[in-house]
């Protein structure tokens, strides 16, 4: 067998960042070539695999039992966020890890260092993969992609380890939230499925906030500043009235748990223009209605102030809390916990702070609970996954394949 260590490499040195800006299906390009790359690896195992026309990637493995077995679903995403470069990665290997400070090469100065991540010395003596400062790493979700692999060539290399239909799947565009607005649930052909695309081991999570972007635009009035007094209006300063009218406690840095945030994620301007884009994230469904109706009252507020037309917003709903979706089924959860408990993991059942493509999934008839792939500081420089995580995400794919089976 290829180790996972290996295939993983092989899969982050593509680069598949995905671009909010564009409205192709996947909106990159270059997001096919790792997906061409899943699809002909899986055609070589022998696995029946076709990429289609948006992207995605679909797999299938026939059951070898004789059990009328509910066929059960594994899926990841390849690209990786728009937040930081995915281009010429250079990851570094720490093997034996002695739970010091890890310098990331590639900048000088920049180290990943248990006095601000103190979930590292949980690593000690193992093998961690980090960035070399300069890119972020992919592990989200490239750590998921190579565990599903590496657990699909375990199988077919064993043919004596039964199971039912295992449903193989590999999409683009997770991380600008449109990783399966297209995604064919009855072809795809699962009646439940895990998304690899977690955080540190054990991490299991059937509940998500409901999301939303919020894109506030503010038309200014330029005049020369010499004889702007009582006439110019000026577009940065006034989007920066609005920004202030959102609560502070209720960023992401001041939230935890259930809590949810309003996020300001970038700002593009001048004194006739401003563009501030925002994100919002609630896992109660009221709390998260009121919070789109708050913007909007920030925005009714600054025209009125200012006249109206000064402001504007368009808030694009995203995704909806799974839990509702899950719940119901929620077997498919203990499995997942009892896979765990077999490799003598602690499973840590908590609300995810963020979203999968899993809280689509579970909308659209397929109830999609989400797993750890190891990875940690995702979406940034910092980001890393030690290696013992993968394999024993790998591991956990097997024996939620066999509990299936039972």
């Amino acid at each position: 067998m290829e180790k996972i260590l290996d295939r993983f490499l092989r899969y982050v040195a593509v680069d598949t960042q995905s671009d909010p800006q564009s409205e192709s299906q996947p909106s990159a390009e270059k997001e096919l070539s790792l997906l061409k790359m899943l699809r002909d690896e899986l055609l070589e195992m022998g696995v029946e695999a076709q990429l289609d026309e948006f992207g995605y990637v679909m797999g299938r493995i026939p059951s070898n039992c004789s059990e009328d077995i509910p066929a059960v679903g594994f899926i990841a995403h390849v690209d990786t966020a728009p937040d930081a470069s995915g281009k010429d990665i250079k990851p570094q290997i720490i093997r034996d890890y002695d739970g010091g400070d890890i310098p990331l090469k590639g900048v000088e100065g920049l180290a990943l260092s248990p006095s601000d991540f103190p979930e590292m010395l949980s690593y000690k003596g193992h093998t961690i993969i980090t960035t070399d400062g300069t890119t972020l790493l992919g592990a989200d979700d490239k750590a998921g992609v190579a565990e599903i692999m590496d657990a699909v060539q375990y199988i077919v290399e064993h043919p004596e380890f039964k199971h039912g239909d295992i449903c193989i799947g590999f999409t683009p565009d997770e991380e600008i939230g449109r990783g399966v607005v297209k995604f064919d649930v009855k072809k795809f052909g699962a009646r439940y499925a895990y998304t690899m695309d977690g955080g540190a081991v054990g991490e299991l999570e059937y509940e998500n906030f409901n999301a939303a972007s919020a894109c506030v635009r503010i038309q200014g009035r330029n005049l020369h500043p010499g004889y702007a007094k009582g006439k110019m209006l000026n577009a940065i300063l006034i989007g920066m009235e609005l920004n202030s009218l959102l609560p502070v406690e209720q960023r992401p840095e001041y939230t935890e748990g259930y809590e949810g945030f309003y996020h300001i994620i970038g700002f593009e301007g001048s004194v006739e223009k401003a563009e501030f884009s925002y994100i919002i994230r609630d896992h109660d469904i009221d709390l998260y209605e009121q919070r789109k109706k708050f913007i909007q009252k920030c925005v009714d507020f600054i025209n009125e102030k200012y006249g109206e037309g000064t402001a504007t917003v368009e808030i694009k709903h995203q995704y909806y809390n799974m839990r509702k979706e899950v719940e119901p089924h929620y077997h498919i959860v203990e499995k997942a916990k009892k896979a765990m408990e077999m490799e003598g993991i602690v499973p840590l059942i908590k609300p995810i702070r963020g979203g999968t493509d899993g809280a689509n999934l579970s909308f659209m008839g397929l109830p999609c609970p989400n797993i750890f792939a190891g990875g940690h500081n995702f979406h940034g420089k910092l980001e890393f996954v030690p290696l013992e995580s993968m394999e024993k995400a790998s591991k956990v794919i097997l024996n939620i394949v066999s509990l299936y089976c039972e």
